[in-house]
């Protein structure tokens, strides 16, 4: 089920905004991140199974104390599928560019690995 959550957040500049949206994107299941409003502080996001409270939380603890959530509600695909029902199935040919869809799926970022200094070594380089 897809949904659009709208959270209005404190943005005073440009800069404020990107984070904003970067945070948001990198959100699991997030599909789409927009700014909207009058002074451009409502963050509207669409996305499949985005937790709203701990986007909220993220964004509050990341950027400003002020985002708080303003509505969530689902998000209802248009009449395509009406038109899919009354449209006559035709033959699909393989080679043919036009029928062929990229599709990019979002991954969760990978984690960072370290490698440990050990400041004692347990050889001796110089012998």
């Amino acid at each position: 089920m897809k949904q659009k959550i709208i959270i209005r957040v404190q943005m005073n500049c440009e800069k404020c905004r990107i984070k904003a949206m970067k945070i948001a994107s990198n959100t699991y299941g997030v599909i789409s991140v927009a700014v909207e409003g009058s002074d451009k502080d409502h963050l509207v996001v669409i996305g499949e199974g985005v937790h709203s409270a701990n986007l909220t939380g993220s964004l509050r603890k990341k950027l400003s104390y002020g985002a708080a959530i303003l509505s969530v509600e689902e998000v209802k695909e248009k009449e395509k599928k009406a038109e899919e029902k009354e449209k006559p199935k035709e033959d699909k040919n393989p080679n043919n560019p036009e029928e062929h869809v990229l599709v990019f799926h979002q991954y969760s970022p990978v984690p960072m690995f370290c490698e440990v200094y050990d400041p004692v070594p347990s050889f001796c380089s110089i012998m």
